[in-house]
């Protein structure tokens, strides 16, 4: 960047590397109040900051799951860690729907939505997907996400809000679909649980349509383990966040995504994509219905 050049709104972070940093960034540059959205936390270096925040007299909220597969004894430790820093900690009130949303906020910004957890693995071997933020519509609408699910109440996005944050389950399957009807010659995709039926019908009829439909599951991600989610709409839109194709993340979990159509950071999405190994994969068949569903 050139000497007095603005600073850009919002940047996407890509490479395991400069994660961490990122992060960092956002969480060190609090100076009245922090929330934070997490799922998992297992990083050293994120917990610090944390504390730093806290120490430095800065409002920590932090909103975790109640539940994530194999982590009873790792979440009751991560809220423990988080309460003896000075933060207070929120479990999601919804005893059905799953929280599994991926954001945090820092003063009326930056802001950070991203696919991973601030974790060990997804800052060092993941693939996975960050965008940093100040963009004042972005930023209230995280803040009003976070204020409902912080108090228990229904959330209701208002204005622009409904145009970039794609918030599960309430609004993810329509919206999904949506971008995917948008496409007019190609749909990318990284997410490994590609699952949902419907959306998979939809993908069937779009290449039928002829639009090229490209996706990167649990393979052709080079030396990079499968975690985060990407869809790209042509050049010209994309999504990233925790919500994938499936069921589950479609239907009855707190999920969070974002869109994205600034120019550099879809140059850098359709550079990362290009990098790795050469991909070609035909949409897989949707499943049979179970009985439940035919119910």
């Amino acid at each position: 960047m050139s000497a007095g050049a603005a600073a850009p709104v919002e940047r996407i972070v890509i490479a395991p590397e400069a994660r961490r940093p990122a992060v960092l960034e956002v969480i060190d540059s609090a100076r009245g109040r922090l929330d934070l959205s997490l799922f998992r936390c297992d990083d050293r270096a994120i917990i610090d900051a944390i504390g730093r925040a806290a120490a430095r007299g800065v409002c920590v909220r932090a909103l975790v799951t109640r539940r994530a597969k194999g982590s009873k004894g790792h979440l009751k430790q991560l809220r423990q860690a988080l309460k003896r820093l000075g933060a207070d900690v929120r479990r999601y009130a919804d005893a059905v729907v799953r929280y599994h949303a991926k954001y945090a906020i820092a003063d009326d910004g930056p802001a950070i939505v991203a696919s991973l957890n601030f974790t060990r693995k997804c800052f060092g071997a993941t693939c996975d997907f960050l965008l940093v933020s100040t963009e004042p519509v972005l930023v209230t609408g995280l803040r009003r996400l976070f204020e409902a699910d912080w108090h228990g109440a229904a959330h209701s996005p208002v204005g622009r809000d409904t145009g970039r944050l794609i918030v599960g389950p309430e609004h993810a399957r329509v919206r999904f679909a949506d971008l995917l009807q948008q496409a007019v010659h190609t749909i990318r995709l990284v997410d490994p649980k590609v699952t949902d039926p419907a959306m998979l019908r939809l993908l069937k009829a779009r290449e039928a349509q002829g639009v090229r439909i490209a996706i990167r599951g649990r393979t052709g991600l080079g030396d990079l383990a499968p975690h985060g989610k990407l869809l790209m709409i042509d050049d010209r839109a994309a999504a990233i966040g925790s919500i994938s194709l499936s069921t589950l993340a479609l239907e009855f979990r707190r999920e969070l995504a974002v869109v994205i159509e600034d120019r550099p950071s879809l140059d850098a999405l359709d550079r990362f994509w290009n990098s790795l190994p050469a991909l070609d994969v035909r949409v897989p068949p949707a499943p049979m219905p179970t009985a439940e569903q035919v119910g």
